[in-house]
């Protein structure tokens, strides 16, 4: 050791800790080899070595600065050190720097290649016992920095007191003998390049201090106790494209409040989210971004602790619970998963080491212009890697059933949002990301290995083979949202019912592509917020009217091909935008017709998922055929559903004027009773109460091309479903 490295470990600026401090052999006379022991203690005025069977061995303060050593002619093997601070204090403690390497060369080796799949397992903050002492094993990715130290309650904050050891690859890692769980604690992170550092929250932490504050806390994830195993064994059989799925997306902090306007807890949510949940009859719940993020007006799509739910509602095994309570309860938990994009948060991912390591380096490619993000560099095999553990870590550890992948369109191609000039095509010259196909693809791969889970793509352009396997050249996902069917729907309904016959093609064009990809039709939080009104409110006409809308067009979104998601308050008919601020306006379900929409939709839920045609072959023309497309003068149209049974067939008739159609004809494929299954215009929804008095009986006149026909009642603004009697 030279007096510049001591001088470098009392300065926090030695970049390699570990040749210094701890147990070192050192040359002695006549070729023997001595042992010394070095400690940086800068809270103590004295020290002594604490060896087995209690010898005792006074250590020489070097500097001031609270540098010891201790020397004696025998390896000092698991020794302790007694020291005694400026207040007169005593403490005993275990030298962090006497113990060895947790990491093995082979995990460094596959975090390099980007094939460490559970690299959470590794990196992250990890009570354990090594060598018979309880501690916390620190791991840290800054490949870029000249000095890494781990700073926390432990420590007093003292970024100068804990640096890490460098392994290959850029890995720093620790053991901290006095950390223990539930301690806060950051990564003092010193660049090579500028000399800047910076506090920095752990990428890897598993749980975070609540907003404002940023510091990650020690957290394992042992211990919790799962009782799913039925629902998990149902998942895994099954097959989420031929069943039922209708997802509730919700935003925790403004769902529901408590009496004194405070946040809800993951606990009182399992209790109370769940059971409003399953009373209305969905099947799954979608969450908006539970990942700690700083600021809650982004709804959690700002990410920075991408392996932490956020503290705002609890622990770890809080959020453990609330998923296990969903699935004791029958509904699966979609989480909305963002890995395009990261905000530049100080104590986040940004410059991470004082570089570019999470994002990609180059602003053409690393920065979004709209959003003031960046954008991570999906080239790179360490940040691959780090996205897709930590899709898996949320399926295995906490039991998601499925992923929402936000903002896919934006990953996909470089010239999103950009102007000439503003990006970089690829190396054929074009604007797809390649490196982004690429991770997409892989990710796809691997979440499936995973049985039953699902991804679901939120990709708002015509971008071929998104929900096509990755062997037949598409992207792998599971289902993508059908943005185009939602913006045809509500460019529809806002239309006065006078003037729908010159759009007729809204409601129906969806059905050109409704097979190319397994779709979602969804009603999102981001179409009933900023000026685009709630989906009651995007609805014209009076009061009944408006209500008649909403139900027409939750009517045909249930008997249209593809799984269904209604964002909270489409289902109460609430006529203000979504508030993030406040909470969902409950006292709406005392009024008459609010409440007989809420009756309406656990109605719709309840058909929807009791006929097997509904939702059994969404993603096949065999599951659905037109009927009549072409009475554009009195807006109505009409088609069947199609089960994989031959006796799984229902008849949808919709009418989206004001106007009872008496004595409508409608084609069927065959000679019977048919029961009138739903109607969404019955007195109990809030209807006028028009209808077929549960069913009629065919008569033997061509209609549409069909020997066979039904004349039938058809109610104002209404939805019919219709199912043949068996002989």
């Amino acid at each position: 050791m030279t007096v510049s490295e001591l001088e470098a470990i009392v300065g926090g600026y030695h970049g390699d800790a570990f040749r210094v401090l701890g147990p070192h052999p050192v040359e002695a006379p006549e070729g023997a080899l001595d042992w010394i022991v070095r400690a940086f203690l800068p809270q103590a005025e004295s020290a002594d070595l604490v060896l087995d069977g209690d010898q005792t061995v006074p250590m020489e303060k070097l500097h001031r600065g609270g540098f010891f050593t201790a020397a004696f002619p025998r390896d000092p093997a698991s020794y302790k050190i007694r020291f005694r601070d400026y207040h007169g204090g005593q403490f005993l403690v275990d030298d962090p720097y006497r113990f060895w390497t947790v990491i093995t060369d082979f995990d460094l080796h596959l975090h390099s290649e980007g094939t460490l799949s559970e690299s959470w397992k590794t990196f992250g903050a990890h009570p354990i016992v090594l060598d018979g002492v309880q501690g916390v094993h620190f791991a840290v990715w800054a490949p870029n920095a000249e000095f890494v130290s781990v700073v926390g309650a432990f420590n007093d904050w003292d970024p100068k007191r804990h640096p890490m050891r460098l392994r290959n690859s850029g890995v720093w890692e620790i053991f901290l003998p006095c950390a223990s769980e539930g301690q806060s604690y950051k990564y003092l992170v010193r660049g090579k390049l500028d000399g800047h550092q910076q506090l920095k929250s752990d990428p890897y932490g598993f749980h975070a201090e609540v907003p404002p504050n940023t510091a990650s806390v020690v957290t394992s994830l042992e211990g919790y106790e799962w009782r799913d195993d039925a629902w998990m064994a149902r998942r895994a059989a099954g097959n989420v494209l031929n069943e039922p799925m209708s997802v509730y997306e919700v935003h925790l902090e403004s769902w529901m409040r408590g009496e004194d306007g405070r946040r809800l807890t993951y606990r009182e949510l399992a209790g109370k989210l769940v059971e409003y949940v399953a009373s209305r009859g969905y099947t799954h719940i979608e969450l908006l971004p539970i990942q700690e993020h700083p600021f809650s007006g982004s709804w959690g799509y700002q990410v920075t602790g991408y392996f932490a739910p956020t503290s705002r509602y609890g622990n770890p095994h809080d959020f453990m619970r609330f998923v296990d309570a969903c699935h004791q309860a029958g509904i699966g938990v979609i989480l909305d998963w963002v890995p395009a994009h990261f905000p530049r948060d100080a104590h986040g991912l940004a410059r991470f080491d004082g570089t570019g390591v999470y994002e990609h380096a180059d602003p053409r490619q690393g920065e979004h212009p709209d959003w003031g993000t960046l954008v991570f560099n999906y080239g790179r095999n360490e940040v691959r890697q780090f996205l897709i553990s930590n899709a898996l870590y949320w399926l295995r550890e906490y039991h998601i059933d499925g992923l929402r992948v936000d903002a896919v369109a934006s990953m996909l191609m470089l010239n999103f949002s950009r102007k000439p000039g503003q990006w970089l095509p690829n190396k054929y010259g074009g604007p797809e990301n390649l490196d982004a196909i690429s991770f997409l693809r892989r990710f796809n791969e691997l979440v499936h290995e995973v049985p039953g889970a699902v991804t679901i793509a939120e990709e708002s352009t015509s971008f071929p083979g998104v929900t096509r396997p990755v062997w037949a050249g598409g992207l792998g996902f599971t289902m993508k949202w059908n943005m185009g069917w939602m913006h045809d729907m509500f460019d529809y309904f806002k239309a006065d019912p006078i003037l729908r016959k010159y759009h007729h093609l809204k409601i129906t064009f969806s059905l050109m592509y409704a097979f190319s990809e397994n779709f979602v039709l969804p009603v999102s939080h981001d179409e009933v917020v900023h000026l685009k009104k709630s989906l009651f409110g995007k609805m014209p006409g009076d009061e009944w009217q408006r209500f008649a809308n909403v139900r027409a067009f939750l009517g045909y979104m249930f008997t249209h091909p593809g799984k269904k998601l209604l964002f909270m308050g489409c289902d109460m008919g609430d006529p203000a935008e979504w508030n993030d601020g406040g909470q969902m306006p409950w006292g709406l379900l005392e009024k008459p017709l609010n409440s007989a929409l809420a009756v309406f939709v656990e109605a719709l839920n309840a058909l929807y998922r009791s006929e097997p045609a509904l939702h059994e072959d969404d993603f096949r023309s065999s599951g659905f055929e037109w009927i009549d497309f072409s009475d554009v003068e009195h807006s109505v149209i009409s088609f069947l559903r199609r089960g994989l049974k031959p006796e799984d067939e229902v008849v949808v008739v919709c009418n989206f004027t004001p106007v009872v159609r008496y004595c409508y004809d409608v084609g069927v494929p065959a000679e019977g009773h048919y029961l009138e299954l739903f109607n969404s215009d019955a007195a109990m929804f809030g209807g006028s109460n028009q209808g077929n008095l549960g069913g009629v009986q065919t008569s033997p006149w061509a209609r549409h091309g069909r020997e066979q026909c039904i004349t039938i009642t058809l109610p104002p603004l209404a939805v019919l479903v219709f199912k043949r009697e068996a002989d």
